[in-house]
């Protein structure tokens, strides 16, 4: 059955907010034109940066779009262990020329600002990724019309996002690029196991909760779409895919390295930020992810100057290259032609569902 947040597009298909710049009003026009959802990624923007990016996008489509806000974090670890960190990444500033980034930026991402902007001037749909804010703050969203949606990793933090009222689920495998949703950031649960895959989490949730379900994680063609919405997934939000887009404002070294042959796999790492992120495994990340604090969002600030300085250098080495494991499959599409590639190959991929013989044999 079709619900509130179908209804607001004509395909399933969720552009990822993609903080850091992937993801500006010029590509979540192109995917709300095309007939998907299109998103602006707040994090790391000012309250007034992402006003600005709204008003922006308003400009470019009437269609409905949503804001990705990130969850105030608490502090996990004593600037003792930041400052070891410090030292170990003195050589990489050395060698970009650049200092190390002040550690003591704002923890909460001027979460209460933003949340008063969405409510005083409310936009279609809001989601939330590191978290899951108050019943209050999520009564406050469908007050005034606002579809609200929580990013989780686990079917308990499904079940925790339908109790305090979220209207719907994104399920992050640990396929996904980039930062990993979870709501309990653990150093103990790090390593090779940590994480389920899209597919096995998906079951978990869709058993656990009654609300609509969003698929993301590793998800690059139609056919891939097709397998999750026939899993229980009402939609698939899909990042890596569009980062390659002209309309995406990924740096072009970051495009250029999600289908080169040099960058053979990706790797969940603390090394740029201090939380668990999957980026293309290069120089930075192996040199340094062995070492990283769970100091999230003060490594982030530690490490954003030697970032800034590579990229201008065009060294992809000392990049946060965010990438799904589906990054070898990135098509070089514009954003609206992307998303009627998709929508065919699923639109395909559905109709061979349905053919005579086509379920597969029975099992013996």
């Amino acid at each position: 059955m079709p619900t509130a947040l179908t209804d607001l597009c004509r395909h399933p298909i969720v552009q990822a907010p993609m903080a850091g710049g992937g993801s500006g009003p010029e590509l979540a026009a192109a995917v709300c034109g095309a007939g998907g959802l299109g998103f602006l990624a707040a994090g790391y923007k000012t309250a007034d940066g992402m006003y600005q990016e709204i008003k922006q996008l308003r400009s470019l489509t009437d269609r409905p779009f949503g804001v990705n806000l990130f969850m105030p974090q608490p502090s996990l670890a004593d600037g003792s262990v930041v400052e070891v960190y410090r030292e170990q990444l003195a050589g990489e500033a050395a060698w970009y020329e650049t200092e190390l980034g002040d550690t003591d930026g704002p923890v909460d991402d001027g979460y209460e600002a933003k949340l008063a902007i969405l409510r005083e001037d409310p936009v279609p749909v809001v989601s939330f990724t590191f978290g899951c804010p108050s019943r209050a703050v999520l009564d406050s969203f469908a007050q005034v019309g606002t579809y609200t949606v929580v990013t989780v990793t686990t079917a308990a933090e499904a079940q925790a996002a339908q109790w305090s009222g979220a209207d719907a689920v994104c399920v992050q495998g640990v396929e996904a690029g980039g930062h990993q949703g979870t709501h309990r950031d653990d150093p103990h649960a790090d390593g090779t196991g940590a994480g389920l895959g899209l597919l096995a989490l998906l079951g978990q949730v869709r058993e656990a909760v009654q609300i609509p379900v969003i698929a993301a994680g590793g998800l690059m063609r139609g056919s891939q779409i097709a397998a999750v919405l026939a899993a229980g997934a009402c939609m698939a939000q899909l990042g890596t895919a569009f980062l390659a887009t002209p309309e995406s404002g990924a740096n072009p070294l970051h495009k250029q390295a999600l289908t080169n042959p040099l960058f053979t796999h990706t790797e969940l790492t603390r090394a740029f930020s201090g939380r668990p992120a999957r980026g293309l495994v290069n120089r930075f990340m192996r040199e340094h992810g062995p070492y990283a604090p769970a100091a999230y969002p003060a490594v982030h600030y530690l490490t954003s100057t030697v970032r800034k300085a590579a990229a201008k250098a065009g060294d992809a080495q000392g990049m946060n290259l965010w990438a799904g494991q589906g990054h070898r499959l990135a098509r070089e599409l514009p954003a609206g032609r992307l998303v009627e590639v998709l929508t065919a190959e699923l639109d395909a991929a559905r109709a061979a569902l349905t053919l005579p013989g086509s379920s597969g044999g029975s099992a013996s």
